[in-house]
């Protein structure tokens, strides 16, 4: 062999390693794009959940809103009463001092 063959010989080796990697690197290039579009559709359907959730949130708390119940009721009856007994107390001591 001579040195034009033998040089010949590594250029197609080489080309042939080079078509060999491009290959691969395509098929590795295509399996990636593949998972980035897997992940696309899955955060657009974790954002549509989200959305749904969310709106589910304020549904439910405006409901809540809405009702009160009887205790609530109850109880906030009961803190009104409490408060208007200190507030009468305070002012049958104001009057006291008043008078004094």
């Amino acid at each position: 062999m001579n040195s034009q063959e033998e040089t010949l010989n590594i250029f197609v080796t080489r080309a042939r390693q080079l078509m060999l990697s491009y290959k691969e690197l395509q098929k590795e290039n295509s399996e990636l794009y593949d998972m980035v579009d897997s992940r696309d559709r899955e955060i657009a359907e974790l954002k549509a959940r989200l959305d749904e959730k969310e709106k589910s949130y304020d549904s439910l708390k405006m409901a809540r809103m809405l009702s009160l119940s009887d205790a609530d009721i109850e109880a906030t009856k009961a803190r009104l009463a409490s408060l208007i007994r200190d507030i009468n107390k305070c002012i049958a001591v104001l009057t006291d001092q008043k008078a004094e």
